[in-house]
């Protein structure tokens, strides 16, 4: 793929580096001091003039250029800091260049770029990792570079390490020796041509497993000294992955290794690099006998979502940053393809409804976006990774997907991949493809999703006679936020339906709603019907109250799991768009509460602490009480003590509901049991199943005092696992007491709390019922301070519990810090989130009374 044909080769954008030399293959070695905090390089790299230039252009930042030559001529130089472009003044004409260009840096210490990680060794002592996260645009604060994802090279890399020290990179080791000073240089294979942002290495002290051989790839876990013991899921996991894939692709694995690796200080929760991929330590390293099922879901998923993009974005690479979601979003969507494979009675694709959900949240704003949008700057790149970019587009695929026919869609998907390997892509070479295989608009249908924000609530109007059905579509959308443009989409909808007849069997239709409505006419008389089969579609779905009424009634018999998740899910959003009351709904979770599915249970509980939030004083207590009344039975069917033959949904099923017992219901057997279980856990935890000791924790942390808080910090200072420590630590935002809660204020500013934690603990200290205004005040007061201490893509994520504060006092200081403090690299999300937060006001004030008056 030649990069000159994608863009003008002198671009209008300040921020993109204009096409006339174009890298091939780098060679770049690097030697880092791990104990002064810097590092020393030097890049070499083959290029190509397509035209006579008067400059090479690269990009750079945070670098000290100490030397630079093209073509064997030392040359001048200048680096722009707003650009981060590295001018060398050097003249080329049309054919091959070389350059090379020497440079000095400092370790990034916002968890960016090349930056050290640190931890503490068995025996106590420290520990440093330097290792790299280079996505979006962060390879450049490692070494120059043309650092736009269609500039694909090769690269071949060197590191110079102390001796005792392992390093890692994307491609096989080839040579390792001692030199003269006493370093070690370690070399490794060239790699296939790939855009800079996927390179990577790690230097330090590690330990590597036994690799695992899976189709001639050899595959290993990484991880500081230690934790060996918790690699054997991962293992697994990835094993299964590289082969799923490889399959459903039919393309091999384009690299020679793969290595996971267990990063202590990670700012994301991992990073696709070829061959090296690093990961939050949480989402690698697991013991299954001492983790829950939502915890060894998410390790799964992630293991497999990095490893889809070895294909899917790596093999096979988006042109520019606007077509992010291309990445994201398909690797999404095979992650959990890939995971429903791995662990079928962990229903994959029901429980995604629970993340489709927050993309349902954010689409329903009039602040959202197309989930494709231009990009122009590195802020922008950064801003890209977001529900939207992942969840919605994973949807979409989905929905595509269930509409075309499985096999046909992995047919259009095996054609893009072959015509564009180690090349790139844009959204549109993916829906040509399938296009092709299928005959179907994909273009057009897909186009009305990708390029345009908001999805379409689908009304359904049943004929009396049950022979005819209209579904209606307009914007859907949440009252209370600003204005929202009507639009339309080329809508695939899958519909079952059960004839009236006694002995009639349930059908499955499907159609395109392009076009304001479309009118079916069905063979026979409907008793009923559900829309959005399967819930595969991103729309919902309005029945009219008797369709309504008769799909409750038979929801536990004839409805899938995921119907009956859409149908409850459907309600809440009504209700935010006062389209239902919140007396409604609470009728629908009443009838809904013989459900038996977890996913069901987690979007009945999330409704009924949504409601709870609408209330004080005596009519809470009241509405403990109908809480109390709807999940204890529930709870009794299943037992509140783990038996050997449930299976993992069950158990974390029980989980959920002992949470909403003992915190929404206020149960106080409940909370008494919780703080046993807990002080039980603590002591002998491989005798307490782990899915009932973390619901002990939230209960127990909800009511808990100042010795409850000590010993959750203390157990998440000496836990076992990552899983366990994150457990403990997040609990800690839950508790009652704002004077507890401040305990872990100093902690945080004094670095105490890794900087990939602190804001996910502040952003649910926010939530906090009982102090999130007050926790909102440390985070203004120390804002700046915040600033510098966290990622600056964590920045967002760490006020969006402040949707959650809903009074109009609460609203408008938020509303006005943020006139004065905008967040640049997250600035639409922060947006939504300050619409979110006047829709939960809009709820409070026209609710907040209503529903009270049913329990005084």
């Amino acid at each position: 793929m030649n990069p000159a044909a994608t863009l003008s080769r002198v671009s209008t954008n300040p921020y993109r580096l204009p096409r006339d030399v174009l890298p091939s293959h780098y060679d770049l070695r690097l030697i880092p001091d791990l104990g002064a905090g810097t590092f020393a390089g030097r890049v070499r790299v083959s290029a190509v003039a397509v035209e006579a230039a008067q400059q090479v252009f690269l990009n750079a930042v945070d670098l000290t250029i100490t030397a630079a030559s093209v073509n064997g001529m030392s040359c001048g130089w200048s680096v722009d800091a707003q650009t981060e472009r590295l001018t060398l003044d050097s003249r080329v004409a049309p054919g091959s260049v070389e350059v090379e260009i020497e440079f000095e840096g400092r370790f990034n210490d916002q968890l960016v770029g090349f930056y050290l990680s640190r931890f503490e060794l068995a025996d106590g002592a420290p520990g440093v990792l330097a290792t790299t996260q280079f996505e979006a645009t962060h390879a450049r604060k490692c070494f120059p570079c043309w650092d736009e994802p269609d500039f694909k090279a090769s690269f071949g890399i060197e590191l110079v390490v102390q001796e005792g020290h392992d390093a890692i990179a994307n491609s096989a080791e080839t040579e390792r020796r001692t030199q003269a000073d006493g370093t070690v240089l370690v070399r490794f294979a060239p790699t296939m041509v790939m855009s800079t942002y996927l390179v990577a290495f790690v230097v330090g002290p590690l330990e590597m497993t036994e690799p695992v051989d899976v189709n001639g790839t050899p595959l290993r876990i990484v991880h500081v000294p230690g934790k060996s013991h918790l690699t054997g899921f991962a293992l697994e996991s990835g094993a299964f992955a590289l082969d799923y894939f490889a399959a459903y692709f039919d393309v091999t694995y384009p690299g020679d290794k793969v290595d996971l690796v267990a990063i202590p200080d990670f700012a994301f929760g991992a990073m696709e690099n070829l061959g090296c991929i690093t990961f939050r330590e949480t989402l690698l390293l697991v013991d299954p006998n001492q983790s829950t099922q939502p915890e060894l879901q998410r390790v799964a998923d992630v293991i497999h979502h990095e490893l889809a993009h070895m294909w899917f974005g790596n093999l096979v690479t988006m042109k520019w940053w606007n077509g992010l979601w291309l990445n994201e979003a398909f690797a999404t969507f095979m992650e959990m393809k890939c995971t429903d494979a791995f662990r079928p009675l962990w229903q994959r694709w029901v429980d995604f409804g629970i993340s489709r959900s927050e993309a349902f949240d954010v689409d329903s704003l009039a602040s959202t976006r197309p989930i494709e949008f231009e990009v122009i700057s590195p802020a922008d790149a950064e801003g890209m990774f977001d529900a939207l970019t992942y969840e919605k587009g994973a949807a979409v695929v989905r929905m595509l997907e269930q509409h075309l026919g499985e096999e046909s869609f992995q047919a259009g998907i095996r054609r893009y991949m072959q015509h564009h390997a180690y090349g790139n892509a844009e959204t549109t070479d993916l829906w040509d493809a399938i296009e092709s295989e299928t005959g179907a608009p994909v273009r057009r249908m897909m186009d009305s999703w990708i390029f345009q924000g908001g999805y379409p609530l689908v009304s359904v109007g049943l004929a009396s006679d049950g022979r005819s059905v209209t579904f209606t579509q307009e914007r859907f959308g949440f009252v209370g936020g600003d204005v929202r443009e009507p639009r339309e989409w080329v809508a695939p909808l899958r519909f079952r339906w059960k004839p009236a007849a006694p002995d009639g069997g349930v059908r499955t239709q499907k159609i395109l709603i392009d076009g304001p409505a479309v009118t079916v006419h069905l063979d026979e008389a409907a008793d009923w019907l559900v829309a959005n089969a399967e819930g595969a579609g991103f729309l919902r779905v309005a029945y009219p109250a008797d369709v309504l009424e008769r799909l409750a009634e038979v929801a536990i018999d004839e409805l899938l799991p995921s119907e009956r998740y859409a149908l409850v899910d459907d309600a809440w959003a009504a209700v935010l768009a006062d389209r239902m009351t919140a007396a409604s709904f609470l009728s629908l979770v009443e009838t809904m509460s013989v459900d038996d599915d977890r996913s069901v249970w987690q979007r009945l509980i999330t409704g009924l602490t949504s409601l709870d939030r609408l209330l004080d004083g005596a009519p809470r207590e009241s509405f403990q009480s109908v809480v109390h009344d709807v999940v204890a039975p529930a709870l009794a069917g299943i037992g509140l003590t783990p038996l050997p033959i449930d299976d993992d949904r069950t158990r974390q099923l029980r989980g959920d509901l002992i949470r909403a017992l003992g915190v929404l219901a206020a149960d106080r057997e409940i909370q008494e049991e919780a703080q046993r279980t807990v002080a039980e856990g603590r002591r002998n935890p491989e005798l307490v199943e782990t899915s009932v000791l973390a619901a002990a924790l939230a209960v127990a942390s909800a009511m808990g005092d100042a010795a409850d808080f000590d010993d959750f910090l203390a157990s998440s200072r000496s836990a076992t696992t990552p899983q366990e420590e994150i457990r403990y630590l997040m609990a800690l935002a839950d508790f009652p007491d704002f004077d507890l809660v401040s305990r872990l204020f100093p902690l945080i500013l004094a670095g105490e709390v890794r900087s990939q934690n602190a804001p996910y603990w502040l952003g649910r200290a926010l939530t906090n019922r009982a102090c999130g205004a007050d926790v909102w005040r440390f985070v203004t007061d120390h804002w700046e301070v915040l600033n510098e201490l966290f990622p600056s893509s964590s920045i967002v994520r760490m006020v969006t519990g402040v949707a959650t504060l809903t009074d109009p006092e609460q609203v408008s200081l938020v509303q006005s810090f943020f006139d004065e403090h905008p967040v640049a690299q997250g600035a639409t999300t922060l947006a939504q989130i300050l619409e979110r937060q006047r829709v939960g006001a809009s709820l409070r004030g026209r609710e907040r009374r209503r529903f009270s008056g049913l329990f005084e």
